[in-house]
């Protein structure tokens, strides 16, 4: 292991006032919470001491540390999920946070341990995971985004567009990210001088291109892509059902 990297933990940033879902880490998924879900998921994948809670609401905040997690408290003034994770780590001071999204209910803990030894092994570089596009629907949807990336595996560019695209604007091939960051202290402390969204993250409203348009390079590693992020209502009804099957 890198021995900068002594302290390593996962932080599932999760707010209450989610603009497409209010409420959105309490929705209940077959008998359990969303954000409950998640943090099941990611303790498979480290110890559950190393795993916690980031929010800014007293209702999360409650509901989590009746099933067990740990929380740390945020302001409600975080642009992103990102700044959330940069606020608690004032608190953690871990040397290499994993995010997780809290809306990943059914994220493969094996993805996470993927992210986690591959960013070991790349001293101080951001790790973002992306998976195959297999579908032209997903590369069509504006809900995910697309990644362009460099033969090395450097993040090129994200966009919610259609990328790449082609004269017959017909569907080749494609990547998606997959929301699990690998974030150095130092990533995390340079964009806590940042007051406001970076230009190309404002309008794509994807977080990872703030590191990004700052001149940070990301690296990529593919993963099983086997997620559904919930993001709108009708992901609520595919991820219920894929909890039916995986639990029957």
């Amino acid at each position: 292991m890198n021995p900068a990297y002594k302290n390593v933990g996962i932080v599932i940033p999760a707010r209450y006032q989610s603009t497409r879902l209010p409420g959105k880490p309490l929705i209940d998924l077959v008998g359990k919470s969303m954000i409950r879900r998640t943090w099941e998921r990611c303790v498979e994948a480290l110890p559950s001491n190393q795993v916690f809670v980031a929010t800014d609401s007293e209702i999360i905040q409650k509901h989590c540390l009746d099933f067990g997690a740990q929380v740390v408290m945020t302001s409600n003034r975080c642009l992103t999920g990102t700044d959330r994770l940069a606020e608690a780590n004032l608190v953690l001071q871990l040397d290499l946070v994993i995010n997780v999204q809290g809306d990943e209910p059914v994220i493969d803990p094996r993805d996470i341990q993927t992210v986690i030894q591959y960013a070991k092994k790349n001293d101080g570089m951001i790790v973002n995971a992306i998976a195959s596009i297999n579908e032209e629907s997903e590369f069509r949807s504006t809900m995910i985004p697309k990644v362009v990336k460099t033969l090395n595996d450097d993040l090129l560019y994200m966009s919610r567009s259609p990328i790449p695209g082609n004269k017959s604007n017909v569907f080749d091939f494609g990547y998606k990210q997959i929301c699990i960051y690998a974030f150095p202290r130092s990533a995390l402390q340079k964009i806590q001088s940042i007051s406001k969204k970076t230009p190309f993250e404002e309008v794509e409203d994807i977080e990872i291109l703030r590191f990004l348009e700052l001149g940070l390079p990301v690296k990529l590693i593919e993963v099983s892509g086997k997620s559904v992020a919930v993001d709108i209502e009708s992901d609520v009804h595919k991820v219920i059902k894929l909890i039916k099957h995986i639990e029957q």
